[in-house]
């Protein structure tokens, strides 16, 4: 124990001697850290802007809906009154982190979009125009027009898509309809009053918003919503809202579901792109670590002379061999300084207006049913710069294990007759 300083000395010593080595591996060290921290950053500012499209081209982060519903997208499994109340009640008395953004309630269903023209198969969204103009992206992507506004009758605010195929334009006319709740079909007269477009044709041809009021007039649905949504302000806090809106409504007549459950298909594609950054750093780790066992072992062996005169004067073999562990260790951690230091500024650089890859990506290309935005704002976390710093000094250290057990066999009277 007393010689642990002595130790530290000797290891100091030994990484100021051989400068130049010792410089081009933490660079290479330095280097990597720094770009493990841009790049999973940039990944995941990325998959949060795609699942914030996601959800507000959804019901957002969280839904509350009738058990059956998502199976059966039927006004027949629908909440009632009392249930879409209870359900903003345990939203609204969420506070800090789990608060969410907006909230909105839904009155959906499958009908007929039809002109004197054509007709369409459309999804009719009955919504509240005062809370939905900040939740849906739909709504802030108006071409023409304007988006529902309260006090709004008859009024319909559909895709560029669907204007286009019906042969209609802002102030024309057209009719829904419908499967009410009663089973009987009926119709309803609604007007143009603003067009969106998203870029997903699917949207654009197929999606028509109309207020809840003449929604639920026109379906006989009463005071009922098939959704109630929040938006969050990050997703990581979906599954814990989700929990607590379950247990505060206390019931199973309502299912409460987080993004991930509401779009598997989304979930499945982040997951996907999170195995491609896995194997890119893997082979980032594995760089690093040979970086390292070559620096320390090429040492060990460069230095055989000096090891058996420290062995000669008193050294044990394992004292010898934590020297040389200790090198490395001193090495890996002055690199993952620097690297943190490098990876912070840079993702710093692009943290304000983010990376814009319009070069590499077109406005309309989509990724799991959304459109994907060109601009990717790298999201900085304290959490992930530790997660980074720590898997390089665990790759590091983890290297200069087999030169230090190297270092330990060692024979002196071999030894002493290198030059």
């Amino acid at each position: 124990m007393r010689r642990i300083p002595t130790l530290l000395r000797l290891a100091a010593r030994g990484v100021r001697r051989e400068a130049r080595r010792s410089l081009l591996t933490a660079s290479a060290m330095a280097l990597g850290l720094a770009l493990l921290m841009f790049t999973r950053s940039l990944a995941d500012g990325g998959h949060e802007d795609w699942i914030d499209a996601g959800v507000r081209m959804g019901a957002g982060h969280v839904l509350v809906q009738a058990p059956g519903y998502r199976e059966s997208q039927s006004l027949d499994d629908r909440l009632s009154g009392n249930q879409a109340g209870a359900a903003l009640a345990a939203l609204a008395v969420l506070e800090g982190p789990l608060a969410p953004l907006a909230t909105t309630v839904r009155l959906s269903t499958n009908g007929l979009a039809s002109s004197a023209s054509s007709a369409l198969p459309v999804v009719i969204d009955g919504v509240d125009p005062k809370t939905e103009a900040g939740f849906s992206q739909a709504a802030e992507r108006i071409t023409e027009g304007r988006y529902l506004e309260p006090g709004d009758r008859l009024a319909a605010y559909v895709g560029q898509g669907l204007v286009e195929r019906l042969g209609l334009s802002l102030g024309s006319r057209f009719v829904l309809t419908a499967q009410a709740t009663d089973g009987e079909i009926q119709g309803q007269l609604v007007r143009v009053v603003g067009v969106f477009r998203t870029g997903l044709p699917e949207v654009d041809e197929g999606l028509v918003h109309i207020p809840i009021s003449i929604a639920r007039s026109w379906l006989g649905a009463g005071d009922a919503a098939t959704t109630v949504g929040a938006l969050l302000p990050v997703s990581a806090v979906a599954a814990e809202v989700a929990e607590a809106v379950r247990f505060d409504m206390g019931t199973d007549d309502v299912r409460v579901l987080g993004w991930r459950e509401a779009y598997p298909e989304l979930d499945a594609a982040l997951r996907i792109d999170d195995y491609g950054d896995y194997v890119f750093h893997g082979i980032l780790f594995a760089i690093v670590a040979l970086a390292v066992l070559n620096t320390v072992l090429m040492a060990v062996l460069h230095r055989k002379r000096e090891f058996g005169v420290l062995q000669a004067l008193g050294l044990t073999p394992a004292e010898t061999g934590l020297v040389v562990f200790t090198e490395g260790f001193l090495l890996t951690a002055l690199a993952g300084v620097v690297g943190m230091i490098a990876g912070a500024t840079l993702t710093w650089v692009f943290f304000r207006n983010g990376l814009d890859f319009s070069f590499f990506i077109s406005e309309e290309m989509t990724f799991a049913g959304i459109v994907i935005d060109p601009v990717i704002v790298p999201e900085f976390r304290m959490v992930q710069v530790m997660q980074s710093f720590l898997s390089i000094a665990v790759v590091g250290t983890v290297a200069s294990i087999y030169p230090a057990y190297h270092a330990t066999k060692i024979d002196v009277g071999e030894a002493l007759k290198f030059e």
